[in-house]
């Protein structure tokens, strides 16, 4: 285990599994040092130089040889690489594996440009990445599920200011979607319907907390939202599945992505936030039909002190129907 990039420990409690990322080596007398800053620089940007070799290559068709608007490489510092899959071993009372999988970074071309500052075409470019990619991956030895997230700023975890996202393939299926899952094929086994599509249908009825809708897809702020101007993104018709989306779903997605963080960055003055995809595990069985993909976003409008992190229970200072109406009226 010690040439590992990582390991996967389970919660002998929770049956929570935690990465330890021992391949990105800090030694423990660093975490007293001064937190770094974020790469501001272009000229000291990491992505303005790339050259690996890209595993996808975006463009606009009539482009230069040479140009491209999004890239796709393999992560220089991954969290999950290659490895024997499925070996479990047993320390003590506790459960481990190594952490086999995939890391890769999807770079934007313009350094200073967030999704909010793109146009639709541009972040249409983006979503194919992301689904070109995950097709890519789905089916991969040890795969058991494909995580698309994206952190924007320093507080959202990003320590290079140049936009990119991040696309990690795992051997476990995270405890986060896993209770998602669960909780929507727990509603479904009681009521033979879909418990998002449910949500949906009421949501566009009462329009409280509706922010943007467009043909195939709508961002609403949830009932119970974890933080203040938490926002979420789904289709409109029921699908499982993110990567079995078609170009015009593609398109009507990136229509609704930039309005949403457009809102953001007006309304809320360019905050830090996290974007992350959930979607049916990366198996072809039917057995998670029941599930309704989606987009969550999180902004990082508060920080968890003791009784959020001791009780799991999140305080939100602002009503979801009060950001919903201020987001709608940003323009």
């Amino acid at each position: 285990m010690d040439n590992s990039i990582s390991e996967l420990r389970q919660d002998l409690v929770t049956g929570d599994w935690v990465v330890i990322a021992t391949g990105r080596a800090h030694r423990p007398q660093e975490f007293a040092k001064t937190r770094h800053r974020i790469q501001e620089s272009k000229k000291s940007c990491p992505f303005e130089a790339l050259i690996e070799e890209p595993l996808s290559l975006y463009g606009f068709s009539g482009e230069k040889e040479g140009e491209w608007n999004v890239k796709v490489v393999s992560n220089k510092y991954p969290a999950f690489g290659k490895g024997v899959c499925a070996l479990f071993h047993t320390i003590g009372p506790y459960q481990m594996t190594e952490g086999v999988g995939s890391h890769e970074v999807v770079v934007t071309r313009d350094h200073n440009r967030s999704i909010a500052l793109m146009s639709v075409e541009e972040v249409e470019l983006l979503v194919r990445a992301y689904q070109d990619r995950y097709l890519a991956l789905r089916n991969a030895d040890c795969v058991e599920y494909v995580s698309i997230f994206h952190n924007h700023g320093r507080d959202a975890g990003a320590s290079i200011m140049h936009p990119h996202s991040q696309i990690i393939a795992i051997p476990v299926i995270p405890p986060e979607v896993a209770r998602s899952l669960k909780g929507s094929a727990d509603y479904y086994t009681a009521n033979k319907e879909c418990i998002h599509c449910v949500i949906l249908k009421y949501e566009l009825q009462d329009k409280k907390r509706l922010v943007y809708e467009n043909e195939m897809f709508v961002v609403f702020a949830p009932f119970a939202s974890k933080t203040a101007f938490e926002l979420h993104l789904f289709p409109k018709k029921h699908n499982p599945n993110f990567e079995l989306i078609v170009r015009n779903q593609r398109e009507s997605l990136a229509d609704a992505m930039c309005a949403l963080f457009e809102k953001l960055y007006t309304g809320l003055k360019n905050p830090d936030y996290n974007f992350f995809l959930h979607t049916a595990p990366s198996t072809q069985s039917a057995e998670f039909d029941h599930y309704h993909w989606h987009i969550e976003v999180i902004p990082k409008t508060a920080i968890w002190a003791g009784f959020e992190i001791g009780t799991g229970i999140q305080i939100s200072t602002l009503a979801p129907e009060s950001a919903a109406e201020f987001l709608r009226n940003t323009k």
